[in-house]
């Protein structure tokens, strides 16, 4: 797991008020909603005597998904997504980037999976420091974001690695307390439509009822589209480059199966895949390094990487050879411009 930012990092991002609008739009949204749900239905069903055991299973239903989504909205919004660490843990990768020293590149966590076209080493250029696969970086929280899925204001945060799960959780239990507003509560708002109900309560049980179908219907295609991410153990800028590129989305190297999938989002632990606790393990540095969930032991990974080793000095020999061979210099052209990294990814961040 990632250390927390430094001070004068989280000062930044949260020191833009414009930027809390949408946070104080949504917590308008969820109060509202739980107020009209609460009041015009749960409260009057549990003191008829003949709906009150129905009222009492409604409301505890209700307010523990009510509870749990304002839970992992909270940590979504808190918890930063992870960003590159100076060292790592054994304090001998240097992720920082200096031009013109090619010794870092292979400090910084050799192997990886993502390079430019070039072949090099991804970096960021703002933050001075190598990219590990996955990463991007975020122009509006000024920071590189591990494993970083999208930034999405309605958080103030960007979804990343370490709050991939919170973001997900706060999906589906959004998607349940809608749906069990819009179900539950359609007896209810049937029968105040008559002359006896007061016009207001009448209006407000109709507008909640509307605005809890609409969040019910969006945020479900919203969860359903995450939830093939996952599946695809894709996240939302890989799926925008694959769809750029034309690429097959059943071609990823991130791929670890169904089940290695789920618990690369949600956990290690299934009993706690819809809690906001234990969450994935890793550092958020490496992706194509975990032989157990990919089902190859430690010796075909070595062996793997030995093969691709051997197979990139094998095409740098070939790319002298050719140079030499077109005069090398004066000729105003790299004769391996374009030879190595082109099955890589190529961040436009």
């Amino acid at each position: 797991m990632q250390d927390s930012p430094s001070a004068a990092g989280s000062k930044v991002r949260f020191s833009e008020p414009a930027k809390f609008l949408p946070i104080g739009f949504i917590c308008v949204n969820i109060a509202f909603l739980w107020t009209v749900y609460m009041v015009y239905h749960c409260i009057p069903l549990m003191q008829e005597p003949a709906t009150s055991r129905q009222g009492i299973v409604q409301t505890l239903v209700f307010n523990f998904v009510f509870l749990m989504q304002v839970t992992c909205y909270v940590l979504c919004i808190t918890t930063h997504p992870g960003t590159i660490p100076d060292t790592d843990e054994t304090g001998l990768a240097d992720w920082s980037y200096v031009p013109n020293e090619p010794t870092k590149m292979e400090l910084a966590g050799g192997g990886a999976h993502e390079t430019k076209r070039s072949g090099d080493r991804r970096h960021c250029k703002w933050c001075a420091k190598f990219k590990p696969d996955r990463c991007h970086h975020c122009r509006v929280c000024r920071t590189c974001v591990l494993k970083m899925d999208h930034h999405c204001p309605w958080i103030y945060n960007c979804v990343g690695f370490s709050n991939h799960k919170y973001f997900f959780l706060l999906l589906c239990y959004s998607v349940i307390a809608c749906h069990i507003i819009v179900w539950t509560m359609y007896g209810s708002v049937k029968s105040s439509v008559n002359p006896d109900t007061e016009f207001f309560q009448m209006f407000l049980m109709l507008f909640g009822e509307t605005l809890a179908t609409l969040w019910a219907f969006l945020i479900t295609l919203f969860l359903m589209f995450h939830t093939w991410l996952m599946l695809k153990a894709m996240t939302t800028i890989e799926f925008c480059e694959k769809s750029m590129k034309r690429t097959a989305y059943d071609s990823n190297a991130y791929d670890r199966g169904l089940y290695g999938n789920i618990r690369s989002v949600l956990g290690d632990d299934p009993l706690f895949w819809f809690c906001p606790c234990s969450l994935p393990s890793g550092d958020g540095l490496n992706f194509t390094e975990e032989a157990p969930l990919l089902g190859a032991s430690s010796k075909d990974v070595e062996s793997g990487r030995a093969a691709r080793k051997e197979k990139q000095m094998g095409d740098n020999a070939t790319h002298k050879r050719k140079w030499k061979k077109g005069g090398g210099a004066g000729t105003g052209e790299c004769g391996d411009s374009e030879a190595s990294g082109q099955e890589g990814l190529d961040s436009s961040d």
